[in-house]
């Protein structure tokens, strides 16, 4: 009976599985490092996104506010003046400056009034995406300027208090509602237009200052105060200023980390 001999492997030496466990750990850690490199790619490109709409967003709230303040400034001006003239002209037969100085001072609300746009902000801070700027300066500009949003927002209803509580009773008492309909072609035109256009031209429509028996010189020159003054030129000067200076910085940090314009 014939016996065979069985065969054996030869055994492998330390080396060859010294090279097999450092080709698989290259092999792993070229994987890791393509993903994280894929990965830190896309929260590159997603924070380029989210840098250009914030910028963009910011820009035309930086042009609209700029717009809020030459309307404040003319409502501002427009209150000093009347307040002037309550103290002893005659409301019995005002003129056409009186009227134009009325409309822009106590008729005049919504061209002065500020919203920011707070879709890209509010998407920042909500989301999450906060994270995707690395800019510890650039997170923190966008918190002063959130806060700086709400401090505006907490103005204008102030604001809007004061003008329910005693400038639409002043408005309703003495306002000429049918002065109102004919500059504005019966309602057919934007208040702010018809305004502009009434100024510019020569017609001079008739305005009825409404029931002078019952009006209070030295009360009305305190409520114009109070308006234009206590709120709306320290909202203009001390609030829309702020956001105006945030605005601005932010705009410019955005440019240096990301190479906008």
């Amino acid at each position: 009976m014939e016996v065979h001999a069985h065969s054996h492997t030869p055994r492998k030496k330390w080396t060859h599985y010294f090279w097999e466990f450092l080709m698989l750990f290259l092999a792993v850690f070229c994987g890791f490092l393509a993903e994280y490199q894929l990965e830190h790619k896309i929260e590159k490109d997603r924070a380029k996104e989210l840098a250009r709409n914030l910028y963009d967003e910011l820009r035309d709230d930086s042009v609209n506010i700029s717009l809020r303040v030459k309307n404040r400034l003319r409502q501002e001006n427009s209150l000093k003046w009347l307040m002037a003239y309550f103290k002893d002209s005659s409301l019995s037969n005002v003129s056409k400056t009186f009227s134009i100085h009325f409309l822009y001072g106590i008729h005049f609300r919504t061209p002065s009034v500020f919203e920011a746009r707070t879709i890209v902000l509010e998407q920042l801070k909500n989301s999450g995406s906060l994270r995707y700027f690395r800019s510890q300066e650039l997170q923190k500009l966008i918190g002063d300027l959130s806060v700086a949003i709400l401090q505006i927002n907490d103005r204008q209803a102030l604001e809007n208090n004061i003008r329910e509580q005693f400038l639409q009773p002043f408005t309703i008492s003495h306002y000429d509602y049918e002065f109102d309909s004919r500059i504005t072609s019966g309602g057919t035109l934007l208040f702010i237009d018809a305004i502009a256009r009434y100024e510019k031209s020569d017609e001079t429509i008739p305005f009825h200052f409404g029931h002078m028996e019952n009006f209070d010189r030295k009360t009305a020159i305190n409520v114009l105060g109070l308006f234009g003054m206590s709120a709306i030129r320290a909202t203009r000067q001390q609030h829309f200023q702020k956001y105006i200076d945030l605005n601005t910085e932010l705009l410019r940090e955005l440019r240096k980390e990301y190479h906008l314009k």
